[in-house]
């Protein structure tokens, strides 16, 4: 008799950025239990002993980041690739050169497609003054193939209202922030992303199971890249092995893989894509294909700031009474759906 299919073909612990495959360039997860604000959506805490400026510590379970009052990113450029940025606890300001901003957080997810160039910050506004902020996100870098690098920057608000779930049998969920899964459909990506070409069978899923909680990952092709990343709980059984927490393992893609959660509930996040399959030229906020390339594109940047910083500081924010709401380029405001 033979022996059962293996379906892991490597794991491989997690550190502060995940390792990812082609189409995939980065992946990051931030999870900071942030204390009160003190009105002025910084921490009513002691910032001694911190970096700031270039604090990724976890002093005290969280950080500033490159922040200096409020947490997060100031302005900084990107371009020739999108960032996905997946916002479970807490809330994330936006601001950009193109004089777009926005309030997200609580599920929402943000897509933006960098393209040509931009400059944008995140920040993390801790609104509440009488109790903890904690904040939680993901943020996966996609790439762009070389005939879509230089498009015009945009973004995409897929509000959490909007993203719809996979409830599973004995309990738990299954988020589906890309991609089509089962017979359920993430919401449309932006127009130039990589992932809006059905050839590129882009998923990105959140997987929460129960204790004794399992689901079966389908089969798809043969030629997409799938990671599991187990980065809550100790204890998940893929096929014949048992992993512990903050472990990526990828996957067979042609045959259906459980997920098994042992003796602790699990939180995973799969990201799934064919490969583009062209060369990767990168140095820190810019991606494109060949060094002469990268080196134009800080040319670019010196020359036009990519369209210059509109704002009045490096890391604006909003008021803390404001919701969840997302300005355009163009003017178009969005609430979020009540």
């Amino acid at each position: 008799m033979s022996e059962p299919h293996d379906p892991v073909l490597a794991s491989v612990p997690l550190s502060q950025q995940w390792p990812t495959l082609d189409p995939f360039l980065f992946c990051a997860h931030h999870n900071d239990a942030y204390p009160a604000g003190d009105g002025t959506m910084a921490p009513a805490a002691s910032l001694g002993g911190r970096a700031i400026g270039s604090d990724f510590s976890d002093r005290d379970g969280w950080s500033m980041y490159h922040g200096s009052t409020v947490p997060g990113f100031p302005q900084h450029p990107h371009r020739g690739f999108e960032t996905i940025t997946f916002a479970r606890k807490g809330l994330i300001d936006h601001a950009d050169s193109l004089g777009a901003t926005a309030r997200f957080g609580r599920g929402d997810v943000q897509w933006m497609t960098a393209g040509s160039g931009i400059v944008h910050a995140e920040m993390f506004p801790l609104v509440k003054t009488e109790e903890p902020n904690p904040t939680e996100l993901f943020q996966v870098w996609l790439n762009l193939p070389a005939v879509d690098k230089m498009v015009d920057p945009y973004f995409t608000m897929l509000w959490d209202e909007t993203i719809q779930r996979l409830e599973l049998d004995g309990g738990g969920s299954v988020t589906v922030i890309a991609g089509r899964l089962d017979d359920v459909d993430a919401p449309t990506p932006p127009p130039n992303s990589w992932a809006a070409r059905d050839e590129a069978n882009i998923g990105m899923w959140h997987v929460v199971l129960p204790a004794g909680g399992r689901w079966a990952l389908p089969p798809t092709t043969e030629d997409t890249g799938r990671i599991v990343y187990l980065y809550e709980g100790n204890g998940l059984e893929v096929g014949p092995h048992a992993f512990p927490q903050n472990t990526g393992v990828q996957v067979d893609p042609t045959v259906p893989v459980v997920l098994q959660a042992t003796d602790e509930p699990v939180e995973c996040l799969v990201l799934q894509g064919r490969p583009i399959g062209e060369p990767v030229a990168q140095h820190g906020p810019f991606v494109m294909n060949t060094r002469e390339e990268i080196e134009q594109a800080f040319r670019d940047y010196r020359e036009t700031e990519f369209g210059g910083w509109p704002w009045h500081r490096d890391d604006p924010v909003h008021d803390a009474s404001d919701g969840r709401f997302a300005v355009h380029a163009d003017g178009r405001r969005e609430e979020a759906p009540a």
